[in-house]
């Protein structure tokens, strides 16, 4: 209702009655004004006097009312600890929805990492319920890097790059992190929640080395609903690709590839040449001791 308020304010060329949009609505004044005042409460700028209701701006907020119609359920939050502690809780619930919070106290990343997500940035998990197999599932890591990198490309230009296993880098410094749950059982994945972390319109240099937003880069601030759309609309078309495409994909942005690496894996540490991404996503490295393949472990770029 209030998404169809929005699209009538935004057309209308003078202020719009409350009888009008209670007609067009089917709805009473009294209703009408109260969706008002809900949007009113939510950021939006809207006048209202004698002649009716006039929007003058729109926040810059995350909102389902900014996003369209995605084809998934969307849950909005100024705040939350992490997008990640709703999904999982909606996922066991049964629910296919989008989180987004504005900012988080304790954003996750990898192997236990905090993820600063202060005002500007673009954070949000997504539930999926895919048919794959458990040993797969991590490639849906692979591809949601691919998403936002080929977003990144799309939109503004920039080269952005993938550093294994989940990160994605423009000149070398992480603008996106990625973290994937899921529950599954032997031979069947029941959801897996992808968590996205990207550094948008938020200042992150002075306390990240390695670290940059890409108003940053670009000297300006970026249409975060854009960007996060058109990352949304790339998952959906490369959801269910075969695995060949996908490590190819990846393969084509790939920072890490040719380069001399630090593994950290389960119950070892190494470095070597990473030459090549297998078909599971596993990278493969070229040590003193042989070639290696790893699933699961990070990942430091050497000099």
């Amino acid at each position: 209702m209030r998404k169809v308020i929005l699209d009538i304010l935004a057309q209308a060329q003078s202020p719009v009655s409350g009888e009008e949009l209670s007609k067009k609505l089917g709805v009473s004044r009294v209703a009408v004004w109260k969706h008002i005042q809900t949007l009113k409460k939510l950021g939006y700028g809207i006048e209202s006097n004698s002649l009716g209701y006039r929007l003058l701006n729109r926040p810059d907020l995350l909102l389902p009312e900014e996003l369209g119609d995605l084809g998934i359920k969307v849950y909005h939050f100024q705040e939350l600890p992490s997008t990640m502690d709703v999904a999982r809780k909606l996922a066991q619930k049964g629910e296919t929805a989008l989180v987004i919070a504005e900012t988080q106290t304790h954003g996750k990343g990898r192997l236990g990492r905090n993820w600063h997500s202060d005002k500007g940035g673009i954070y949000f998990s997504l539930i999926l319920r895919p048919h794959v197999y458990p040993a797969s599932a991590h490639l849906l890591c692979l591809m949601t890097a691919i998403c936002v990198a080929k977003a990144i490309r799309h939109l503004y230009g920039l080269k952005a790059k993938l550093k294994w296993p989940n990160d994605v880098l423009i000149g070398g410094k992480k603008v996106c992190g990625i973290l994937a749950e899921m529950e599954a059982e032997m031979d069947m994945v029941k959801y897996i929640n992808l968590g996205v972390g990207i550094n948008a319109n938020n200042t992150i240099s002075y306390y990240a080395k390695t670290a940059v937003s890409l108003k940053e880069l670009l000297g300006k601030e970026v249409n975060r609903k854009a960007l996060l759309i058109e990352v949304l609309n790339q998952i959906k078309y490369h959801l269910g690709q075969p695995e060949e495409k996908l490590t190819q994909l990846w393969k084509q942005l790939s920072d890490t590839l040719g380069k001399k690496v630090r593994v950290i894996a389960p119950r070892q540490i190494f470095e070597g040449e990473a030459i090549s991404l297998d078909t599971d996503g596993a990278l493969i490295i070229k040590t003193a001791q042989g070639i290696k393949k790893v699933v699961a472990g990070d990942c430091i770029h050497l000099r």
